[in-house]
């Protein structure tokens, strides 16, 4: 069941969730449906409804990427969140 707080919040649930699992990984990188995925498990939606969440992921994805919160990759290189199309994958800014 979803709660009420969840459906007025997406966009932070979008992040928390973001931000959990590239923690929870460290070192390593997700991809934008893994992200999705869990969003849509976590509010207990069908198989399919994660399709709904991967442009939200993305988008706040941009975002994080912006405040230097996350790093968006394209073929295992940074990528300029502003200026990026095809696969990507998303993790934690590295310090090397």
């Amino acid at each position: 069941m979803v709660e009420e707080s969840e459906k007025q919040r997406p966009a932070d649930n979008v992040e928390a969730t973001i931000l959990a699992l590239v923690t929870e990984r460290a070192g390593k990188t997700i991809c934008p449906t893994d992200a999705a995925k869990a969003i849509a498990r976590d509010r207990g939606e069908d198989d399919l409804a994660w399709r709904r969440w991967l442009s939200p992921v993305r988008t706040t994805a941009k975002g994080l990427a912006r405040q230097g919160r996350l790093v968006i990759y394209r073929k295992g290189k940074p990528a300029d969140p502003d200026d990026f199309r095809g696969v990507i994958r998303l993790g934690l800014p590295r310090s090397d």
